[in-house]
C-alpha cells in the first residue's frame, strides 16, 4: 500500500476539483446549434452537395455536423446522376452520402426516386409504356432496394402537379396515367419495407394547388399504398412568405394522417422575376444587373428583413411543432444555394442562415433565440 502524505493528497484532491471545474465550464460554454435547440421539435436539415459528401471542406464539414440533424442529397441520388443508362447505376457518391449520414448519427433522406426532371436521356427516348413501366420498377427497385435499412425517408414522386392543382404533363403521367404514383408508392414500398414514403412538391401551401395535393395524397391512401408524409419544398422570398397559408396548409395535411415536413427551404432576397412560375428548374431569364443589386454584400436593412421572415416562420413550425417531422434547409451556406443560378444565372444571392464565410447571420439568430423564449 503507497501511503500519500497530506500535502501531496491535497495537490492531488486541488487537480481534481480544477479539472472538474473545466469539464463543467466547457459544457456551459459550448454553443448551442441548431441541432441541438430544436432536438425535441423537429429534425433540422441541410442538403448537400457531391464536394461535401466528400468532406473536401474540413470549415463546412464541422458546421454540418454540428448544425444539422438531418441530410438530403442535392443531386447525386437523382436518375440523371445515379442510373444514366439502362443496365448502368453509379452509387459511388451516393454510398459516401448514406455512409456520412450514418458515420454522424443523421437521419437520412432520399431525393428523389420519381421525378420529370433530370431523368437520363435514356428514359426520355422510352417510346412504350411496357419499357417505361419496366423502368420504374428496375429503378425504384434497384437505387431504394439498394440502401434499405439505411436510407431512412424517400421522396418517392416529386413535383407532380402545375399551379391549380392538376396532374403535371411529364413522360410518366403521357404513358402510364395518374396511377404512376400509385405504382411507385408501391414499388418503393416493396424494395425498402422499413423507409417512410413521402410525396414532395413546392407551392402546396398554395390553396389550388393544396387541393390538387390533398386529392393526389387521398388517392396514394386509398389505393392501400403506404405514404407517411408530404414535403412542402419552401422556396420562398422576401416578399412572397404566406405565413396564412403555410399554416392552413400543415394543418390540413396532418389531418391525413401524415407527417409535414419542410423540404427545401430557403427565402431569396433578390428580385423575382414577373414571369416566374413557381420553382420550376427549367425557367431562366436573362441577367440584368437590377436583378443582381447585391454582388458586394448585403444591405443590413435587407439582412433585418431576412431574419424577421426567418423567425415568423419558425414561430409557426414551433406552434405546430406535433405535425412537423422535418425542417431542411437546401444547402449549407449561401455560396452553395441554387438560387445563386436560378431562375437567372451568375446572380449573388443569401437565402440562407450561414454566409459565404460560414458564419451565422442575423436570421439565424433570430431562430436560434426563439428557443431562448
Amino acid at each position: 500500500m503507497k501511503i500519500v502524505n497530506s500535502k501531496t493528497a491535497t495537490i492531488i484532491l486541488a487537480g481534481v476539483l480544477m479539472m472538474s471545474c473545466q469539464s463543467k465550464k466547457e459544457v456551459v460554454d459550448q454553443e448551442p446549434t441548431l441541432k441541438s435547440a430544436f432536438k425535441q421539435d423537429f429534425f433540422i436539415g441541410t442538403a448537400l452537395s457531391a464536394d461535401q459528401i466528400n468532406e473536401k471542406d474540413s470549415v463546412v464539414n464541422n458546421l454540418i455536423k454540428s448544425q444539422f440533424s438531418a441530410i438530403s442529397p442535392e443531386n447525386n441520388l437523382k436518375c440523371e446522376m445515379i442510373h444514366p443508362k439502362w443496365d448502368m447505376y453509379t452509387f459511388d457518391v451516393a454510398d459516401k452520402y448514406v455512409a456520412y449520414g450514418k458515420k454522424n448519427d443523421m437521419f437520412v433522406v432520399g431525393h428523389t426516386l420519381i421525378w420529370h426532371e433530370q431523368l437520363s436521356p435514356f428514359v426520355h427516348a422510352i417510346k412504350s409504356k411496357d419499357s417505361l413501366s419496366l423502368f420504374m420498377e428496375n429503378h425504384i427497385n434497384t437505387v431504394a432496394g439498394r440502401y434499405k435499412g439505411e436510407i431512412d425517408g424517400w421522396d418517392v414522386v416529386n413535383e407532380a402537379l402545375n399551379e391549380d392543382g392538376t396532374y403535371r404533363k411529364s413522360i410518366f403521367l403521357d404513358k402510364l396515367g395518374e396511377d404512376y404514383l400509385v405504382t411507385a408508392f408501391k414499388l418503393a414500398e416493396k424494395a425498402a419495407p422499413g423507409t417512410e414514403l413521402y410525396y414532395n412538391d413546392f407551392n402546396i401551401e398554395q390553396p389550388k394547388k393544396r387541393e390538387g395535393a390533398i386529392r393526389l395524397l387521398k388517392k396514394i391512401i386509398d389505393s392501400g399504398a403506404r405514404i407517411d408524409g408530404v414535403g412542402i419544398q419552401g422556396h420562398w422570398s422576401l416578399d412572397g412568405l404566406p405565413l396564412k397559408d403555410i399554416e392552413e396548409s400543415i394543418i390540413a395535411y396532418s389531418k391525413l394522417g401524415l407527417k409535414v415536413m419542410f423540404t427545401e427551404l430557403d427565402i431569396s432576397v433578390l428580385p423575382v422575376p414577373e414571369k416566374l412560375v413557381g420553382a420550376n428548374v427549367n425557367q431562366n431569364f436573362e441577367q440584368d444587373a437590377k436583378m443582381n443589386p447585391y454582388t458586394n454584400g448585403v444591405p443590413d436593412s435587407i439582412q433585418v428583413k431576412l431574419a424577421q421572415r426567418y423567425e415568423d416562420l419558425f414561430k409557426v413550425f414551433l406552434k405546430h411543432q406535433d405535425k412537423i417531422s422535418r425542417v431542411t434547409f437546401w444547402g449549407v451556406n449561401d455560396s452553395q444555394s441554387w438560387l445563386n443560378n436560378w431562375p437567372i444565372k451568375n446572380r449573388t444571392n443569401y437565402p440562407l442562415l450561414f454566409d459565404r464565410n460560414n458564419k451565422t447571420n442575423k436570421a439565424y439568430d433570430k431562430v436560434m433565440a426563439l428557443k431562448k423564449k
